[in-house]
């Protein structure tokens, strides 16, 4: 007997649930492949608008050597658990080809999001990595895990790939949104004027101001990035 699907709509809402979740991690647990065993090692992860997830890592880091051995890698980041038993954390697995970047991009999207790792970030043993997501599992909750579709995680339009189009509304809204978004900041545990928006996706953006960065999610994905503007003067952001 063939396994029963789920009906598109909770598998739209999974897919959501999961690319939320990771967009919002600002930390996780890299396993490698370190001489023929697994090992594991706290990393910062950012994530790239279509849905690569970058790291700094260091030639000194016996993880680091061993994703160059090796570029087969897995990345885990959770949310707060719902009750008191930490199984109800939401999770997302993914099973991850790596490779070194020198793509400025990359580079520039880890250091918004992380924007503290700027003091050792131009040391010569530290480098960038990319990992290209092959595979999924999310747990978002009692009965609710599921095997994700990698091309749902995270949009591969054109639209949404153009990174003019991401940088000029940011800036849009920083030279003409600053009162609101120091709103949205507030909103989301954020104190004090002068929060700018440092990184866009089309699941929401992230804000910042000195070493802090605050996420915050779009109601909904958006279409093309202008529609970021419209979602802040509209409030259709969450929290």
């Amino acid at each position: 007997m063939a396994p029963m699907q789920e009906p598109r709509d909770i598998q739209n809402d999974i897919h959501r649930e999961a690319r939320l979740l990771l967009r919002a991690a600002r930390v996780g647990s890299l396993a490698v492949i370190e001489d023929e065993y697994p090992a594991i090692a706290l990393v910062t992860p950012a994530v790239t608008p279509e849905g690569d997830v970058v790291v700094l890592l260091s030639q000194l880091s016996a993880h680091t050597r061993a994703l160059d051995r090796d570029p087969r890698c897995a990345l885990m980041v959770s949310g707060p658990p719902a009750e008191a038993n930490p199984q109800t954390s939401p999770r997302l697995s993914l099973v991850c080809d790596a490779a070194r970047s020198d793509a400025p991009e990359d580079r520039e999207r880890y250091l918004a999001i992380h924007p503290y790792a700027r003091g050792y970030a131009g040391f010569t043993d530290f480098g960038i990595y990319r990992l290209s997501p092959v595979g999924a599992r999310f747990v978002g909750g009692f009965a609710r895990a599921a095997t994700l579709d990698v091309e749902r995680l995270a949009p591969r339009t054109a639209a949404l790939q153009d990174q003019a189009a991401c940088r000029a509304a940011m800036a849009a809204a920083n030279d003409g949104l600053g009162a609101r978004l120091d709103e949205v900041a507030a909103r989301h545990g954020g104190s004090g004027s002068g929060w700018r928006m440092v990184a866009l996706d089309p699941d929401g953006f992230d804000l910042g101001r000195e070493d802090i960065v605050l996420r915050v999610a779009f109601g909904r994905m958006l279409r093309v990035y202008e529609d970021a503007l419209t979602n802040l003067a509209d409030g259709a952001t969450h929290g």
